[in-house]
């Protein structure tokens, strides 16, 4: 079994910024990932709100996030990780690439949007399918765009979409929206979006880039074409939590409980990015956590081992 101080499982922007901090603080320090070290940002096609970059592709950052840790000597596994233990002082994690035993582990595995399965979704991502408004609001500027949801994150996002576009439709399957009050008092108050109420999404339509929205109503059965450069899906995000699942405290949604050190409710267990219950989930917020996990998993180590 292969020993490390710590491992780091998932490499997206937390666990490569966990990286960086464990190997320098002299931790021996793995990453396991299923060959796609960046996480979610490879699939992003540009970002403009990491500080210090004005610009770049989503793969662009990644590399940069996993260069800087090879810089430190980071040892990164392809792997798909199987199970953890955590009934012991240390940590077992089995792997197919073969199992090992870690004083500490920072769990970075991330989270999904929730997808509907409509024809054009998958199509169009990142080509006019977006799921966050904050990386992708200001490509749409002057364009029409509709936003799929009705909780309070669609309404909000709505709202802020009109900052960039000119025109957003929201498409709610009711008639009424889900959203706090005062959410939706103020997006009935915006003259820049229009509600399509009963009403789900049939198809997202395009030639390279999305061009159109197909909308059916729930209530007659009428298909309604809109046409849009921009789909914005606010339908939910899901943690990729199957390893810890019944292991940690977690909030509603399964969303892993922390302390302002990443710590989680098993000593030695960490968990940081977009896993974790946090009210941002930015490639900036994400790489601030890695880093605090990883100097909180080095302070447990030196305390307890």
């Amino acid at each position: 079994m292969e020993q490390r101080d710590l491992v780091i499982i998932g490499g997206g922007p937390a666990g490569l910024a966990a990286a960086v901090y464990g190997m320098r603080t002299g931790l021996k320090t793995a990453v396991l990932e299923r060959g796609n070290f960046g996480g979610a940002i490879n699939k992003t096609e540009e970002i403009e709100n990491y500080p210090g970059v004005a610009h770049a592709s989503g793969p662009e950052i990644g590399k940069m996030l996993k260069d800087h840790a090879m810089k430190f000597n980071a040892e990164f596994v392809d792997c798909t990780v199987k199970s953890l233990d955590c009934s012991g002082k240390t940590k077992i994690i089995k792997t197919d690439a073969g199992d090992f035993e870690a004083k500490a582990v920072i769990l970075a595995t991330g989270a999904e949007f929730k997808k509907l399965g409509f024809p054009g979704e998958l199509e169009f991502g990142g080509k006019g399918v977006s799921y966050c408004a904050t990386c992708d609001a200001n490509f749409f500027e002057g364009c029409d765009v509709a936003v799929i949801g009705g909780g309070n994150t669609a309404v909000e996002e709505s709202c802020y979409l009109t900052g960039f576009a000119s025109k957003v439709y929201i498409v709610h399957r009711r008639d009424q929206f889900r959203a706090d009050q005062m959410a939706v008092d103020r997006l009935m108050k915006n003259d820049k979006i229009e509600r399509v109420m009963d009403s789900v999404v049939d198809s997202i339509q395009g030639d390279d880039f999305v061009n159109k929205l197909v909308v059916k109503n729930v209530k007659t059965g009428e298909l309604r074409e809109i046409a849009v450069e921009g789909v914005f899906m606010f339908v939910g995000m899901e943690p990729n939590n199957q390893l810890v699942d019944g292991l940690v405290d977690t909030v509603k949604g399964g969303w892993i409980k922390v302390d302002e050190n990443m710590a989680t409710s098993v000593p030695g267990l960490f968990a940081a990015g977009d896993v974790r219950d946090t009210p941002l989930r930015q490639v900036i917020t994400a790489a601030s956590d890695g880093a605090v996990a990883a100097m909180a998993a080095h302070n447990y180590i030196v305390n307890n081992f």
